[in-house]
């Protein structure tokens, strides 16, 4: 079967997946078959041995098999529901128990034996379990042979329930159509894509994973290569129906404006008005460290295509950030009288208003829309849209970019990224698009304090971020997680949002924000936040793009460890966006001196390319079983600095055909 077709394909198709599944299963992203496949582990597990009852030790994960005793004990309360029991072998006795699991009794019956896995405790002079996984004897030595699955996870499903129904598509719908050609997948020593599949959830060792892996890899950027040559076609010096001039207005602008710009800005400037002015279609991407000042190079670029008698659109991935560009580009056309008709456009714009802006742009009315992707929706019609802008160009996929370009009769695109990436894999990564590289910064912009903390010390780092609250300012905290996990020990927002809340004077306001809040919401809390009607906000990664706020000045991100550099330096720069003094706490929960080697770098510069660099250089081939850290939202498991190779390997395959 061809897994393309496993889209349309329901999860409730697979035996024993209901609706409370289904909806457990939404969660996480998996609605179908294809994406139940395509749901990868972040990591691996290895069961232990099985030990006798007398050579546990305390503190240790052990796996024992127990025929269970007669003392089995269940007491349900208000807010909590407690199992006991015992189970022994010829050595001795252990302990258990259980919390909120009411289907027990029908299972660890007298006389039934069972492998149970969890961490030893002592339980006055004989050892106990809590919580432990319950294994039948013939999975568990069967389950011994290979690597264990180990995926991200929501409330109320396991990598147990997971990997189950993984297996169960596997068994059901293959064998699966090859979607590499067979020359690729001699050449390069691929598995078939069926024994991929099953070899990345359920490889027997560390070398089936890395194999499964490659290939997937592989896949991931020659399909992103084919689209990026076909864009590439169609763009290829096509001739422009709008060639542009520089306007006396456009000149009058750029000499009012308050601040000198940075070499790098005017040499974008100047790409840009080549490309404008030179009579073919505009494909260039401002690819510039966080705080350089691509904005205002495109809102520039706006008001030259205005006073050339044309339109243009500005499309940014949240709604906040779009506001917050609307609103920016509205007072600049205020203060500098530039005359231009500017409307902001998102979901929530309401119906009345929403028809009179369609209308007003039909007959050319405005100057300039900015909104979120509402900009791409079938009724939104312009007179003569001339100009694109999409900002955090990589936050769209190919589709919705090309759905806004399409707007318009071959508009001339330019895309903005902060996203740093070096110089040789850049001209690579970007094949569509001219590149103009913004390095430096506005002088005005005073460097953000970085300081690393071990996790002992986070009460510290908590302090000062309270410090900074009480002066005035606002902070935020980072956590990798959104709830609590049974795989890991990492910080989540949930726990820590109660966390904050107890530790804080009560009349603290403390946000909450996630990827798995609906839209509306996240765009109300960033809202809030960028009021100042929220004092701390506590999000996962979500934090990254799409907020711009010169109040807050202090950035904790818990787990550092677990991010790659490039991300953390684009947290870092959600703040540092005002006049005041700014840190960052990187808090990090290992022990590993590696990894404070590779934190290091955050604290010695504040140069995004450098910090790119450096973390290819540290990392090598990295943890080739582990979960991409990339931050990039094109691969689910490629890694652009981990899978170079690949990735160059890839791109000459894509050419080739």
């Amino acid at each position: 079967m061809n897994l393309d077709d496993l889209k349309n394909v329901s999860i409730k198709e697979l035996k024993g997946v209901g609706d409370k599944n289904a909806a457990l299963f939404a969660r996480l992203g998996i609605e179908n078959i294809n994406d139940l496949l395509n749901y990868y582990p972040r990591t691996y597990k290895k069961l232990p041995p099985l030990s006798k009852v007398s050579e546990m030790k305390e503190g240790e994960t052990c796996a024992v098999k127990l025929k269970i005793s007669d003392d089995f004990y269940y007491k349900k309360t208000a807010s909590n529901a407690i199992t006991s029991v015992s189970g022994y072998d010829s050595t001795g006795k252990v302990y258990m128990t259980f919390f909120r699991v009411s289907y027990l009794r029908n299972i660890l019956k007298e006389g039934s034996e069972w492998v149970f896995l969890g961490t030893v405790k002592r339980k006055g002079r004989n050892y106990a379990f809590e919580m432990p996984e319950i294994h039948k004897i013939s999975d568990y030595l069967s389950s011994q042979k290979t690597l264990l699955p180990v995926y991200p996870l929501t409330k109320g499903i396991n990598s147990k329930t997971i990997s189950k129904y993984v297996n169960s598509s596997i068994e059901q719908f293959s064998p699966f159509d090859e979607n590499l050609a067979n020359e690729i997948i001699k050449e390069m020593d691929f598995e078939t894509i069926g024994k991929t599949i099953s070899d990345i959830h359920f490889p027997i060792d560390e070398s089936y994973c890395i194999k499964a892996r490659n290939r997937l890899a592989f896949t991931e950027f020659y399909n992103f290569f084919i689209e990026l040559n076909q864009i590439k076609k169609a763009y290829n010096r096509l001739k422009s129906d709008y060639v542009f001039i520089e306007t006396a207005e456009y000149e009058r602008f750029k000499t009012v404006i308050p601040f000198e710009l940075t070499k790098g800005q005017n040499d974008a400037l100047n790409d840009i008005l080549k490309d404008l002015t030179g009579g073919f279609v505009m494909n260039r991407l401002i690819q510039g460290d966080v705080g350089c000042g691509k904005t205002i190079i495109a809102f520039l670029s706006c008001v030259l295509c205005a006073s050339n008698g044309f339109q243009s659109a500005f499309m940014a991935p949240t709604e906040v950030l779009a506001a917050q560009h609307f609103t920016k580009f509205t007072q600049m056309n205020e203060r500098y009288k530039l005359g231009l008709s500017i409307a902001f456009l998102s979901g929530s714009t309401g119906k009345a208003q929403k028809n009179e802006i369609i209308e007003n742009l039909k007959c050319g009315e405005i100057d300039l829309l900015v909104g979120t992707h509402a900009l791409i929706e079938d009724n939104i019609e312009f007179e003569d849209l001339a100009l694109v802008i999409t900002d955090e160009q990589h936050r769209f996929g190919v589709i919705q970019r090309n759905t806004l370009n399409e707007k318009g009769n071959k508009p001339h695109v330019l895309s903005l990224s902060a996203t740093p990436i070096p110089r040789t894999l850049a001209s690579v990564y970007y094949t569509d698009l001219q590149v103009s590289v913004i390095k430096d910064k506005p002088s005005n912009r005073i460097p953000i304090k970085t300081g690393l903390r071990k996790a002992s010390e986070r009460l510290d780092g908590l302090r000062f971020l309270y410090s900074k609250v009480k002066e005035g300012r606002q902070g935020i905290i980072v956590c990798p997680m959104i709830e609590e996990n049974e795989d890991t020990n990492l910080s989540n927002v949930t726990d820590y949002s109660k966390f904050i809340k107890d530790l804080m004077p009560k009349d603290l306001r403390i946000g909450v924000l996630h990827g798995r809040m609906k839209n509306a919401e996240k765009n109300r809390v960033m809202q809030y936040f960028a009021n100042g009607d929220i004092d701390i906000l506590v999000s996962t990664t979500v934090i990254e793009v799409g907020i711009d706020v010169p109040n807050a000045t202090v950035i904790l991100i818990e787990n550092a460890e677990r991010f790659g550099l490039a991300t953390l330096h684009q947290l870092r720069g959600r703040v540092g966006r005002g006049s005041e003094e700014s840190f960052c706490i990187l808090i990090n929960g290992s022990e590993s001196e590696e990894e404070n080697e590779r934190l290091n770098v955050m604290l010695k510069s504040d140069d995004g390319f450098y910090i790119a660099d450096e973390d290819l250089r540290l990392r090598g081939p990295g943890d080739l079983t582990g979960i991409r850290q990339s931050g990039d939202v094109r691969f689910k498991i490629a890694d652009i600095y981990r899978d170079r190779d690949l990735f160059f390997k890839a791109k000459q395959y894509a050419d080739e055909l």
